[in-house]
């Protein structure tokens, strides 16, 4: 998702320092007209905007102590990285130990919406410090969702919506396999709902990629996986029934265990 975002900002003129964890994957967007820091303190050292899209919590408190002082005091950091609702609040915590101006941009889609600029942004945070990534966020999504004026709103509004992807991902591995264990064309599934109430653009996408037994990774399982842990805690601790979550995880624990972690989420499919 980094590079791709990256690449995004580059196409839309914006001057980009990069830096990764592992150096390998940072290296290549040089090639775009990137400049590829050698830790992340440098990465930061001229920045108007911060942009952090990493795994967990974990590597965020880690680059974010690591950049902190090194990034001029006007900066505003924008928290892009799927880590819950506690991490979250760890974030916000470390963003005032720092004095750093900290938003929200939490991202909707995967690597290709992410390389084409048609992102949806989940943002969170005060109005004002929001508008002043505006150019950022142009450059990288289409469309922009404001959840509200505070950091862990965007982020309450991404679990939500992962919980949806989450399921209907799953949901439609099931029917295909349904549909093909009781002796049908799996492709029959997709042609019964094209057109209907039910229908849905992303089971046909999906859908396609299950029948045709290729999963290479635009959202990649193990990351979903952890989603659907972080969406079960928020959901448990706000009192709304995670019997369907736990479901969930069980069913993308299986694929994972099968070999899939690293695959597409389209990969669920074969939990079936």
């Amino acid at each position: 998702m980094g590079a791709g975002v990256a690449g995004s900002l580059l196409r839309e003129e914006h001057d980009v320092t990069v830096w990764n964890r592992t150096p390998d994957r940072a290296a290549p967007l040089a090639e775009q007209g990137a400049t590829v820091a050698t830790d992340a303190g440098d990465a930061v050292g001229d920045a108007e905007v911060v942009l952090l899209t990493l795994f967990d919590t974990d590597a965020v408190v880690d680059v974010l102590e690591a950049a902190a002082g090194e990034a001029p005091t006007d900066a505003v950091w924008v928290q892009s990285s799927t880590i819950g609702v506690d991490g979250t609040e760890t974030v916000v915590q470390l963003a005032a130990k720092y004095g750093i101006t900290l938003v929200e941009a939490m991202m909707l889609g995967t690597k290709a919406p992410a390389e084409q600029g048609k992102l949806t942004l989940l943002t969170g945070g005060p109005s004002a410090d929001v508008d002043r990534i505006r150019p950022v966020l142009d450059a990288i999504g289409v469309k922009t969702v404001h959840a509200g004026d505070r950091v862990g709103d965007g982020t309450a509004l991404k679990l939500a919506a992962n919980a949806w992807i989450a399921s209907l991902t799953a949901a439609t591995g099931q029917s295909l396999a349904i549909a093909r264990a009781l002796g049908l064309d799996p492709d029959l599934f997709l042609d019964a709902i094209e057109g209907s109430a039910s229908d849905s653009a992303y089971a046909h996408a999906k859908g396609a990629v299950m029948i045709a037994g290729e999963f290479p990774a635009q959202f990649a399982l193990d990351g979903l996986r952890k989603d659907i842990g972080l969406i079960t805690q928020a959901a448990g601790a706000a009192g709304v029934s995670t019997t369907l979550l736990d479901a969930l995880g069980r069913v993308y624990a299986d694929a994972s265990a099968a070999g899939h972690g690293g695959d597409d989420i389209a990969a669920v499919g074969t939990a079936f």
